[in-house]
Order: structure tokens, then sequence, then C-alpha cells
């Protein structure tokens, strides 16, 4: 959705590198280009003048002025403003002291309420909850049997007392609903009340009555992302009819310019809290605002990446799969390569994945084109070979190539190239899981050496102790030669560590700061 955006801003601060100051019209430039570039994202006006104004007034500080680099200063400057526009800090829910919590739901007609409901109740199953989905929607045809459906593909019970298609009280059964939560001990109660225009007075009256019979601990108001402009003016009818405490955001997979998502938190003062961005149940999660800047302006978002793994992946198989590739990768089986790839194919489309990554926004169009069917087609090839050709494929000559072909309906040369790709992935996974780096690329400080051949040419032999040029530096060495004198051979001084330890704080008892500690 924010694609276009990116591709804007990535070329606005293409223009600012390699600058070693920047002067007021380089400033000038880049803010009317941001705002070009927000304005055709279909952002609000408004939004867009306050946005443009904090990037200007910042900028043109001392924190841009006086940075070593100010192209960069520019570009977190636009990320810490393009967080606090969507809402700042991550707004979790609020959950009630005693009894059920009640969350309700409101929204235009359309905007994907029903669906989201299944999503929500879905995502606060795997959080331990046990909701309640409530079908409050009495007016459209069958939207209490679609209710009742989605929350059968949810896995979450289901309250429908009243057939609806006009016919039933929704405050009755709003009410009714608490009663049967506490029976049955849903510890969460979601209502899905009946789509409304903001011109709707009498629908509109209908949720304020639903509103005040339950008196939820959440009102969540359902926003089509794709609706552009007048998601503003929607926001600010519901926010006076309905006194929504939270947005939620549906459809985020479009192809829309996404302005809703960056002007619905500024306009309303209510944050947003959830973000479904495709079709299955698990293509819901919380909006992190920091993430999502991060992800605007092309810098990825590694932090979801890994709490999809962590979900996704058991620290047990991680394990063993580690120690299979310690041994040197020989234990390393196709077997074992399919359930890789059947692993990272749960987490979601490869193409999304992807996406998250850092950087990736200059190859998007080939990330776009990755069919996640080839997986799929990978698998039919291994799942038809014999589990001695899973193990050793070095067996795998050409009449079982073709019967292997035949058995999963590719064509050789699709064999041939994933034993191949087999093949160089347990030689790149065997060498950094040995802390050799991956082959072909230069080393990592910390992780071994890459697979660059080593020079034969030795280093030339030191002629004799040189001083320093540096009077610092030369006084410190003089200083370390007559400790060396003192304490007499076999003793070492007490020296600080890489990276500036002083005496005494050394590997054992060094600590990580906070920060660190909370990311791992």
């Amino acid at each position: 959705m924010f694609d276009t955006l990116s591709d804007r801003l990535a070329a606005t601060f293409k223009n600012l590198r390699g600058k070693g100051r920047l002067s007021e019209a380089d400033i000038d430039a880049t803010a009317r280009e941001i705002r070009i570039a927000l304005l055709e994202a279909d952002v609000a006006l408004p939004v867009v003048r306050a946005f443009i104004k904090q990037i200007k007034d910042r900028a043109l500080g001392a924190e841009v002025s006086g940075a070593l680099n100010p192209a960069q200063q520019v570009v977190k400057i636009v990320n810490e403003e393009l967080v606090n526009i969507l809402g700042g800090e991550t707004r979790r829910l609020r959950y009630a002291k005693s009894g059920p919590t009640v969350i309700m739901l409101a929204g235009l007609q359309g905007a994907g309420k029903t669906t989201l409901a299944g999503k929500l109740g879905h995502w606060l199953k795997k959080q331990k909850h046990t909701p309640l989905l409530v079908a409050c929607d009495l007016q459209r045809p069958n939207a209490v049997t679609q209710l009742g459906v989605v929350a059968d593909r949810a896995d979450v019970a289901f309250y429908g007392p009243e057939p609806g298609n006009g016919v039933g009280d929704p405050v009755k059964v709003a009410r009714d609903s608490i009663e049967y939560a506490k029976q049955k001990q849903h510890d969460i109660v979601i209502v899905d009340t009946a789509g409304r225009l903001g011109i709707d007075a009498e629908l509109m009256q209908q949720a304020a009555d639903i509103r005040a019979a339950i008196n939820p601990d959440e009102v969540l108001f359902v926003l089509d992302a794709m609706i552009g402009q007048d998601a503003v003016t929607t926001a600010q009818a519901f926010l006076e009819g309905v006194d929504f405490t939270g947005v939620v955001l549906s459809k985020l997979d479009g192809d829309a310019r996404g302005g809703a998502a960056l002007s619905v938190a500024h306009v309303t003062g209510r944050q947003i809290m959830f973000a479904s961005n495709g079709e299955k149940v698990d293509d819901f999660d919380a909006f992190h605002p920091d993430r999502m800047a991060s992800r605007i302006l092309g810098m990825g978002d590694v932090l979801s990446l890994i709490e999809k793994a962590e979900q996704t992946f058991s620290q047990a198989e991680a394990e063993k799969m580690a120690a299979k590739l310690q041994g040197g990768g020989k234990d390393f089986t196709l077997d074992d390569f399919l359930a890789q790839l059947e692993q990272v194919q749960k987490m979601g489309s490869i193409s999304k994945l992807l996406g998250m990554l850092p950087g990736m926004g200059q190859i998007r169009e080939q990330i776009n084109n990755i069919d996640d069917r080839d997986v799929n087609r990978v698998g039919a090839i291994i799942k038809s070979m014999t589990p001695a050709e899973r193990t050793d494929p070095k067996i795998i000559n050409g009449s079982r190539r073709a019967r292997i072909a035949k058995g999963s309906g590719v064509q050789v040369g699709e064999v041939n190239n994933l034993v191949e790709r087999f093949f160089d992935a347990r030689k790149m996974m065997s060498a950094m899981a040995s802390g050799k780096g991956i082959p072909g690329m230069p080393g990592i400080p910390g992780m071994g050496g890459g697979g660059a051949k080593k020079s034969g040419k030795k280093a030339p032999a030191a002629k004799g102790r040189k001083r320093s040029g540096n009077p610092l530096k030369r006084a410190q060495e003089e200083a370390a030669a007559a400790q060396r004198k003192a304490l007499g051979p076999g003793q070492a001084p007490e020296q600080g560590g890489a990276f500036g330890l002083g005496a005494g704080k050394g590997p054992a008892d060094f600590e990580l700061p906070k920060e660190f500690k909370d990311l791992l």
C-alpha cells in the first residue's frame, strides 16, 4: 500500500546523499518533495501541513547543522515525525478488571467488520484468551450466517440467537451476550454491529444505544484503508456519534495509496491498534507505528519478522537443525530442507516476508514476482523421491531424475536445479553454522572469515618497535612499557576491553545495555 510513497521518499533522500552540509534551499527542496509525496499518497492536507512544519523546524535547527551526516539526520527526523503522526507508541487493548472484556466494532458498510471480528477473535485466542463473537448486525442479509461461518473458520465461539435479515433487537442481543459469556466462561466478547453510513442518523443512534447497553471496554472503529481522503470525514462522524477508543485498518494489502492510515490517528487523536493485511484469518496483527514508519522509509521491519519466526519455529527443532549443520552439514537431508521450507511458508507469503527486510524496496518488482506456488513444486519433487534419495541425493542419477520428474509433474531440468540448489544451500548453511561466514563473501567481525581465499603472502617482519608520532599515543605506549617493566616477566598489565571498557570490566562481568537486552 505504501510502495508509491516509499519510492518517492527514497528518491528524495537520494538527492541529499553525499552533501557534507545542507543549505536552507536544500531543506526547502526536500520539504517540497516530501509534501508532494504525501499529497499524492492521499494524506489529508492539515496532516501534511503539520508534518512539513515539524520537519522544517527541526531540519533547520542544530541537530542537522551540527550532525556528521546531515542527510541521515534528515531521514531520522522524517522517521520520528512519521512515528508521531501514526500515533507514537504502540497502543495495547485495555482489559476489564472483572468480568468479560467487551470489544465493540463499528464502521461503514463494506469496511470488513465481520471478517475482522473473526481475525481479532483468532488473534486473541492465540494470546490464550477465550473470545466470543456476537452477531448484532441484524440488518444486512445473511450477516448472522456470515459471522457464524467466520467464527467457525477462526475456531472461536459464536453467539447469534436472532436470525437477522431485519428480524430481532440488536441492543437486546448485545446485552444478553454478556450474561451468556459469563455462563460459558468467555473472558472476551466481540460485538459485531451493523455497517452504517456516516449520515445515517438512525443506525448511528442504534450503535450509540448498543454502546450504552453494554458499556464496552474498547470501541474499535474499522476503517477501510483504501477509502482515501474521505477517511478523515468518516472518522470524525463516528467519533461524534459513537466515540470510539481505537482504530483498526482493514485491507492494508490493497494497492490504494494509504493516506488514510497517515491521517486518521493525527486528526482524531485515537491510535491505530490493529491492521488487517490479507484474506486469511492469520493476516492480522497489532499495529506498531515505529515499525510502519520504518517500512515506509524502506528500512524494513525486522522485529515483526522475528516475532513471526518465533511463533512458527519451535526452539527444539531449531536446535536439532543447528546440530546437524554444525557437524559439517552431512546429516542435513532433503527431508530437513523441505521441513525448513514448510516452516517458512507457515510464516506467510514469501514476498511479504522479504519485504520486511531492510533495503528490499530496491528490488520490489522482483519480490512481487515471486510465486509462492514454487515452494509447493519443490515439495512435490522431494516427496516424489524415495527415502534413500532424500537422505543421500548423490545417488540420484539420470533415470532416477526422469522418474522423479514424471512423478511430480515437472521437467527434468527442475529436478536438476533443485538438487544443485540443495547442495549449495547445505554448503552455505554449514559454513555459517561453523562460523566461517557465507562462502564468497568477506568475513564479518566476530563471525569468522568468509569464503574468500587467503593470500599466500606474509606481512614483512617488523624491524623494531616504532614510536608513534601522536604525542598522546606515544605517552600511553611509554606508560604501558614502564608498567610491563615494573611487573616483570610472565605478568600482564590490566587492560581495557576492545570496546573501551576499563580495567576489571572483562567479558565475565560485561553487561549489555538494557535496550539491547530487551531487543534480544
